[in-house]
């Protein structure tokens, strides 16, 4: 059984970790973009609100991503585990996140942060070479990270395990499933 969360700010990796790490650790990769892009497809009425905040250049409310990620979670391709990406983004995504674990007797095994130090990650983003990856925006979606999720490291500093998010990505990868090899 392993319940994963993968943090770290924008540029740092966690999609592509996330999908490799899903493959390795045998569990879905849960990613809340993931699921606001199938409501939209499917248009489910979660997805045509997603859709209304998206367009109108507005973050999706916490009420909103917390449904879709507590549908998700009740589907039973999670039961040996899952490796959320995106979610949680804060406290309050956190509390709700361990509410829905505790109805079903589960808790988080580990919450991993990728580490990348923000000089790196803006030349990562700027290198992608995105029409919104201007280094302005670059550095204000640092900052919100670093308000808004950063307090998470605290909150879950009992199962926190921080990897260096530096160099290839089977190093990374390695790194990661290393720390939780230790873990448990």
């Amino acid at each position: 059984m392993t319940r994963v969360v993968l943090v770290g700010p924008p540029g740092a990796g966690k999609g592509t970790q996330a999908t490799t790490l899903s493959s390795r650790l045998g569990v879905p990769h849960i990613s809340t973009g993931d699921l606001f892009r199938a409501h939209i497809d499917a248009e489910t009425e979660l997805g045509r609100k997603v859709k209304g905040f998206l367009d109108a250049g507005r973050l999706v409310p916490d009420e909103v991503t917390n449904e879709m990620v507590r549908e998700r979670l009740e589907e039973p391709d999670i039961a040996n585990g899952f490796l959320l990406d995106g979610f949680p983004r804060n406290v309050t995504q956190a509390n709700l996140l361990n509410k829905i674990l505790a109805e079903n007797d589960e808790k988080l095994d580990a919450v991993i942060e990728l580490q990348v130090d923000e000089e790196t990650l803006v030349q990562r983003l700027l290198a992608r070479g995105r029409a919104d990856d201007n280094e302005e925006v670059i550095r204000h979606r640092q900052s919100v990270y670093r308000s808004e999720t950063a307090p998470l490291l605290d909150y879950y500093h009992d199962v926190l395990i921080t990897v260096d998010g530096i160099g290839e990505v089977d190093e990374v990868t390695n790194r990661i499933l290393s720390a939780l090899r230790d873990q448990k």
